[in-house]
């Protein structure tokens, strides 16, 4: 049994046959989600998680065979990160962000200021704010905070030397 994750969770790339699932996740969260503006139809989210899985940007938590979260990462950017509701609070997001911290040395991502959980999380994962904006620039005009995280250089790890000139 592999430790490093919660009982009976995979994590694998996401295949098109995910898209739907994984619509369904973000589509729920935007329903139901006092706050949050819901501006697409289920059909549309699934498109959208589906030209995510394209690119290969998303990562599948699995748990008997059932995708109960996900992650989509570009490169340093983690574009998403949502977890059925029933699979919250029990490690797997923690598991696919530690994966990602494994593959970038630096990561980054925006979170709308309402979302406290979500911001909460990544404080404790030791994500640090760097920016503010009013929400002119996201789809759902709320005010979001840019956060970033970067690795820590290992103790006894050699250290670069400035050159000598």
């Amino acid at each position: 049994m592999n430790r490093l994750l919660p009982d009976n969770v995979s994590l694998r790339p996401a295949s098109a046959l995910d898209a739907g699932t994984t619509g369904w996740i973000l589509h729920r969260f935007a329903l139901y989600t006092p706050w949050m503006p819901v501006l697409y139809s289920e059909a549309e989210t699934i498109g959208f998680c589906k030209a995510m899985i394209d690119y290969g940007w998303v990562t599948v938590a699995e748990r008997n065979g059932r995708v109960i979260g996900f992650m989509a990462r570009d490169g340093a950017e983690i574009c998403s990160l949502y977890l059925a509701p029933d699979a919250r609070g029990q490690g797997v997001g923690k598991v696919l962000l530690r994966q990602a911290k494994a593959a970038q040395p630096e990561l980054w991502l925006r979170a709308l200021v309402a979302n406290t959980g979500a911001r909460r999380f990544y404080q404790r994962e030791g994500f640090c704010e760097t920016d503010r904006t009013d929400g002119s620039g996201n789809d759902e005009g709320l005010p979001d905070v840019r956060m970033a995280w970067q690795a820590q250089p290992h103790p006894h790890a050699p250290q670069q030397q400035e050159p000598q000139g």
